[in-house]
C-alpha cells in the first residue's frame, strides 16, 4: 500500500505537472505535507496576532524619519496623498496574497505559492530570493536598531573595535535575544511583539496629540508646490534603471515629484507579506491570514497618513529638506527638544518588532524550502516548542555576523528588489490558480480579476524599474548563483522529484505486467 508521502495528488479536474523544471506541488499535497510528525509547526496564532505582526513588521523608524524627508525633498505637504497611493499600490499585493495563504495555508508564503502554480524551478527562484530579502533585513534594520540605541546612550555607539575591523555588538545582541524568543514559540515572540508595539503606538500617538497643538493650517498651502527642476546628482550604475532606458533627468514637487515620493513611501509598507509566511502556524487561517494581512495594512496606512499631515502641519515643508530631517525636526523647531529622545525610543522598540518579524519569516521560509528537500531535509525538524530550532540557530548566526561585521551601505535596496519580485510572482500566481484550481476552496477572493493582479503586476514592476542599476545588477548575480546551488543540489535532493519519480516507476511496472 502507498505510504502518504508516495500516495498521488487527488488534483480534480486540472492536470499537474510531474516532471522536468516546471513539476508543480499541488495543494492537497502541500497541506498533507503539514502534518509530518517531526516537521510539524504549532497552531498557536490568532487574527490578533498576525496584525500585530503586521504592524509591526511595517511601523518601524521609518515613520519617524522617512516621512520628514520625503516631504522636504519630494512632495511636500502632499506626503500624506503619497502615503495614500502607495496604500493602494501595496494593498492590489496584499489582497493577492490574502487569496493565496487563504487558499495554501502553508509555511513559505510566495515560495510554496509559486510551487503550486508556476512550478518547482520557479519556487526555487522565489525562495532563494526571499532567503536574501529576510537575511539582509534583518541585519540591515539589526544595525539601524544599534544606531538609535547609541543615541538613547547619550551618543556612545555600540560599537568594538579591533584595529581597522569593527564590531557591532548592540545588533549582534538583539538578534540573539530574538532568535532564543523565536526558539522558544511563536506565541511568546507574538506577546513580546505586542508589548513592543503597544509601545511605539503609544509615542507615536503622543507624538500626534503633541505635534496638533503646534499645526498651522497655512503650512499645508500649497498642498502640492509648483515643480522644481533637479540636477540629476546620480551617473553610471548608481542611476535608476528608468534614467538609464531613458536617458531623463527628473523634478522634485509637483506631480512628479509626488508620484516620485508614492515611490519612495512604498517600502515603508514592506513587510506585511511576512504574514503570510505564518499561515501554517494559524487558527482557522482560511479567515484569520486575510484579516491579519489586510487588517494590519489599513491600520499601518492610518498611520502614516495622520503623522505626515501632522507634521507638514507642524512646520514649513522647506524646513525639512536636507538628507538629515527627521520627526524630532518639527520638534525641535517649535521648541519641543525633549521629543529627540522620545522619538529615539520608540524607534528602538519599532525596529525590535521589524527585525523580529523578518527573522521569523527567514526561518519560515527556509523550513518550508527543507520539508521539500530543496535544502537539507535535516533542517526541517521541529522541537518539542513546535519551532524548527536548528534553522533558527542558523539564520541567527548568520544574520548576526552580517550585523556585526557587514557595513551594508546601498545594499539595502537588494531589499526593495527582492520583495517586490516576490509581489509579481504572487499577483500572476492568483490569475495561474484561478484558471487551472477553480475547484479550490478560498476562503477570500480578489475581487475584479484579472484587473486587480494586474494592476499588482505592473505597480511592482514600475517600483523595480526605478530602483539603481547596480541594485538590478546583484540581483541577477545572486540569482545566478541561486541556480547553480539549485541544479548542483535542490534538484537532485527534491522530495517531490523522487515521489513523481517513484510513482512513474510503479506505473512502469504495472504496465509490464499488464502486458
Amino acid at each position: 500500500m502507498a505510504t502518504p508521502e508516495t500516495q498521488p495528488d487527488v488534483v480534480g479536474p486540472a492536470a499537474t505537472r510531474t516532471t522536468g523544471l516546471f513539476r508543480t506541488k499541488t495543494v492537497e499535497q502541500s497541506i498533507r505535507d503539514t502534518d509530518e510528525p517531526d516537521a510539524k509547526l504549532r497552531k498557536d496564532l490568532t487574527s490578533w496576532d498576525l496584525t500585530v505582526f503586521g504592524v509591526a513588521v511595517v511601523v518601524g523608524a521609518g515613520i519617524f524619519t522617512l516621512t520628514a524627508r520625503t516631504a522636504g525633498n519630494h512632495a511636500g505637504p502632499a506626503v500624506s496623498l503619497a502615503f495614500v497611493f502607495a496604500a493602494i499600490a501595496c494593498g492590489l499585493a496584499a489582497v493577492c496574497y490574502a487569496e493565496f495563504a487563504s487558499t495554501l495555508p502553508v509555511a513559505g508564503s510566495a515560495y510554496t505559492f509559486s510551487y503550486a502554480t508556476f512550478g518547482e524551478l520557479a519556487a526555487w527562484i522565489i525562495g532563494w530570493d526571499l532567503i536574501l530579502e529576510f537575511a539582509l533585513g534583518t541585519s540591515v534594520v539589526a544595525k539601524g536598531w544599534s544606531q538609535y540605541l547609541g543615541t538613547v546612550m547619550g551618543g556612545h555607539q555600540p560599537i568594538w573595535h579591533f584595529g581597522s575591523v569593527k564590531f557591532d555588538w548592540g545588533a549582534v545582541l538583539l538578534i540573539a535575544i530574538l532568535g532564543v524568543l523565536l526558539a522558544l514559540g511563536t506565541k511568546l515572540s507574538s506577546r513580546v511583539s505586542a508589548v513592543a508595539v503597544a509601545i511605539k503606538l503609544a509615542i507615536i500617538a503622543l507624538v500626534l496629540v503633541v505635534g496638533a497643538t503646534y499645526f498651522k493650517l497655512d503650512n499645508l498651502k500649497p498642498f502640492i508646490p509648483e515643480s522644481v527642476p533637479v540636477a540629476d546628482d546620480t551617473s553610471g550604475l548608481r542611476q535608476t534603471l528608468f534614467a538609464l532606458v531613458t536617458g531623463g533627468g527628473g523634478t522634485t514637487y509637483g506631480w512628479y515629484g509626488l508620484l516620485a515620493a508614492a515611490s519612495i513611501v512604498f517600502f515603508a509598507f514592506i513587510g506585511f507579506d511576512v504574514v503570510a509566511t505564518a499561515a501554517e502556524e494559524t487558527k482557522d487561517p482560511q479567515r484569520n491570514v486575510p484579516r491579519g494581512i489586510l487588517g494590519s495594512l489599513a491600520i499601518v496606512t492610518v498611520l502614516y497618513v495622520a503623522v505626515s499631515l501632522v507634521l507638514t502641519g507642524m512646520v514649513s515643508y522647506k524646513d525639512l529638506q536636507g538628507e538629515n530631517a527627521t520627526l524630532a525636526t518639527a520638534f525641535a523647531l517649535n521648541g519641543v527638544t525633549w521629543a529627540k529622545n522620545v522619538i529615539s525610543i520608540g524607534a528602538l522598540a519599532g525596529l525590535t518588532t521589524v527585525v523580529m518579524v523578518l527573522f521569523l519569516g527567514q526561518t519560515r521560509v527556509l523550513f518550508a524550502m527543507s520539508r521539500d528537500g530543496l535544502m537539507p531535509r535535516s533542517l526541517a525538524h521541529t522541537g518539542r516548542k513546535g519551532t524548527p530550532v536548528r534553522i533558527t540557530a542558523i539564520v541567527g548566526v548568520i544574520c548576526a555576523l552580517l550585523a556585526g561585521f557587514v557595513d551594508f551601505g546601498t545594499l539595502e535596496e537588494m531589499v526593495n528588489i527582492g520583495t517586490l519580485f516576490a509581489f509579481v510572482l504572487v499577483s500572476l500566481g492568483v490569475l495561474v490558480l484561478r484558471k487551472t484550481r477553480p475547484d479550490l476552496p478560498r476562503g477570500f477572493r480578489v475581487p475584479l480579476v484579472p484587473l486587480i493582479p494586474i494592476l499588482s503586476v505592473l505597480a511592482c514592476a514600475w517600483l523595480m524599474f526605478n530602483l539603481s542599476v547596480e541594485t538590478w545588477l546583484r540581483f541577477i548575480v545572486w540569482m545566478a548563483l541561486g541556480l547553480i546551488v539549485y541544479f548542483a543540489y535542490s534538484r537532485k535532493h527534491s522530495l517531490l522529484g523522487k515521489r513523481n519519480e517513484l510513482l512513474a516507476g510503479q506505473a512502469e511496472g504495472t504496465g509490464k505486467i499488464g502486458s
